[in-house]
């Protein structure tokens, strides 16, 4: 340990001064690609031991592509002792479980020879006990590492509480363990981050960033942290001149931010140099099958989007039930739903096993992360869990996310059981990505939501002379879409019919 904390400080004090912010970002780096977000703990098992791992993800690079999807978002894989990887207890290295730095090497080569980008999600505003900062804190109150820390009293080593008022976190491992606040604006801290992200973009330091992540999730980013004011001004001190330093040498990095409050994150694209947010209200107004809540949104997302940044679309990810377990839902809607995130002006984000139907709704009555498990559970490669390659890393019976699992041996929800038919919803995925790579209208054109007949949205999306229209028919009867200029035939669902409940097409205009 010792060996290892002097070392750590050399490099600390060998770390060029922080330069200066540049400005906002001026394209947009995700307009053209379609992300999969992959809990991989979840995802795919390649060594037997229940647990996904990279090479699990390497092997599904063929499934991802045929898909349709061109970048992959991975959650936190630095060592931590909970299940999801937030709050780590080093920020080196990865969790062994998932496997080696060697694992992710192969798995960026291979991704990027297939055209495929992979981001890492990052969350180290927070850090776990065990850590080493932690423990060569609480080792020597004079300890530089004590300075990276918050405290309430350092003096007593009662550090300063970490995120949503948690000192301690309850997990999966069925013990506690504690959590503090990193200072983001401690000069030391800001240029190990500086450095610690350029190693995850250029791990070799050529200059070349063929064997480097292509971007990240920044979670739970935060201009004042927490809304403490113990960290504030962030965007200008902390995250900017991080983005700089990193889009100086790869201008190509994509820098997307979860805004902490999940609305529309104006302050964040107005004020922080991140290339996209998450459009948490396209998100809730696509649940709602609500035509006046999605106008609202769609309007004022694009109203807010400068040009050169971007709005990521999402009908489902890992902190939110899955959207195949909401009352009401039907297999019609769960189209309409991936219609729309793919149709509308922005970037898809699927997260995985939708493309499935995989079910799953939060448990409130688990205190510990344990809650989120029924919206993680493992991806269905099989139609039986006894498969190889089903990563069932939770099973504990007993427990209900195990006894009461939504996915079921031959339920319908898996690979095997979709692939080869044309009407599943898997395939109605694989249409969309399609359908989007060969409609420059639908990546980069112009949106203008119609005036339209109650129950019915219709949204312009025009690029050069191809003009299409997006119809969702949001009432519970059938209805006959019309265009003063005509409409050709459904590129998705083909005809020029009545469109039934709950669908949605997209027509191209004649002219």
């Amino acid at each position: 340990m010792k060996q290892l904390l002097t070392a750590f400080a050399a490099v600390l004090m060998a770390l060029p001064a922080p330069a200066a912010a540049a400005p906002a970002p001026t394209r947009d780096v995700l307009a053209n690609e379609v992300v999969y977000h992959i809990f991989q703990r979840s995802f795919r098992d390649s060594n037997g031991d229940g647990h996904g791992d990279l090479e699990g993800v390497r092997q599904s690079l063929p499934y991802l592509q045929e898909l349709g999807v061109t970048a992959i978002l991975m959650t936190p894989l630095y060592p931590s002792r909970t299940y999801h990887n937030y709050f780590a207890t080093d920020f080196e290295g990865i969790d062994p479980r998932y496997g080696t730095r060697e694992d992710l090497q192969r798995l960026i080569a291979d991704a990027h020879a297939r055209g495929l980008k992979i981001y890492l999600d990052m969350e180290f505003q927070y850090l776990a006990e065990g850590h080493p900062w932690w423990t060569a804190a609480l080792k020597d109150r004079n300890s530089p590492y004590a300075d990276f820390m918050l405290w309430d009293d350092r003096a007593k080593g009662i550090a300063e509480e970490g995120p949503f008022g948690l000192r301690d976190i309850a997990h999966f491992g069925r013990d506690t363990h504690g959590v503090t606040t990193v200072d983001l604006k401690h000069p030391k801290v800001r240029a190990y981050f500086d450095n610690y992200l350029k190693g995850w973009v250029d791990p070799d330091g050529d200059g070349k960033f063929d064997d480097g992540v292509d971007g990240f999730r920044l979670d739970h980013m935060m201009d004042d942290l927490d809304d403490k004011g113990l960290l504030t001004n962030l965007f200008r001190d902390f995250w900017n001149p991080a983005f700089a330093k990193l889009r100086a040498l790869n201008p190509d990095l994509a820098f997307i931010a979860e805004q902490s409050d999940w609305k529309y994150g104006e302050d964040y694209l107005a004020r922080s140099d991140v290339s996209a947010v998450f459009a948490f209200p396209i998100h809730d107004a696509i649940r709602k099958f609500d035509k006046a809540a999605l106008i609202e949104a769609i309007t004022k997302t694009a109203a807010i989007t400068p040009a050169g940044k971007a709005q990521l679309l999402f009908a489902e990810n890992h902190d939110v039930s899955r959207i195949a377990s909401d009352p009401g839902i039907t297999p019609e809607k769960l189209r309409t739903a991936a219609s729309l995130m793919f149709l509308l002006e922005g970037t898809p984000i699927l997260y995985y096993g939708q493309e499935l139907g995989m079910r799953g709704a939060m448990d409130a009555g688990y205190p510990t992360d344990e809650n989120h498990i029924p919206v993680r559970e493992a991806f269905k490669w099989s139609a039986e869990d006894a498969a190889p390659g089903q990563a069932l890393w939770y099973k504990r019976p007993g427990e209900r996310y195990w006894d009461q699992r939504y996915a079921r041996d031959h339920d319908g929800v898996s690979v095997a059981e979709q692939a080869d038919k044309p009407a599943s919803l898997l395939n109605h995925y694989r249409k969309l990505t399609a359908l989007r790579k060969a409609h420059p209208a639908l990546v980069a054109g112009t949106q203008r939501v119609l005036e339209s007949p109650a129950g019915v949205l219709m949204v312009e999306r025009k690029a050069g002379a191809e003009t299409l229209v997006i119809v969702t028919n949001l009432s519970p009867l059938a209805v006959t879409p019309s265009h003063p200029a005509g409409l050709g035939p459904d590129l998705i669902n083909g005809g020029s019919g009545a469109l039934q409940p709950f669908q949605t097409a997209v027509y191209r205009v004649p002219g």
